[in-house]
């Protein structure tokens, strides 16, 4: 298994998954073809945690109308983090 830091494309930040940083669980946008054992040795690298569980999600595909066009708005796939209790990832900076 190889360890890619490109695996990662860029954290989640709504209001849902802002909710969940509370309960000490991230999102993040990763690549279509990952899978857990890969994001999860991705994550540990790049932010120097401990990950309890991972939950992945392969969105679907949506319809979008440009004009008399229709076409499929790209897909992907979103990874909820949960890190051990004394974990946390920095994702703003204090200042």
């Amino acid at each position: 298994m190889q360890i890619d830091t490109e695996i990662i494309k860029k954290p989640l930040l709504s209001d849902k998954t802002v909710s969940l940083i509370n309960n000490n669980q991230y999102s993040f946008l990763v690549t279509k073809n990952s899978n857990k054992p890969e994001i999860k040795a991705a994550i540990e690298k790049l932010f120097n945690v401990k990950i309890k569980k991972i939950n992945t999600i392969n969105q679907p595909f949506k319809q979008r109308r440009i004009g008399k066009f229709i076409g499929n708005e790209s897909r992907f796939k979103k990874a909820i983090v949960t890190l051990e209790s004394n974990q946390k990832i920095q994702l703003f900076p204090e200042e």
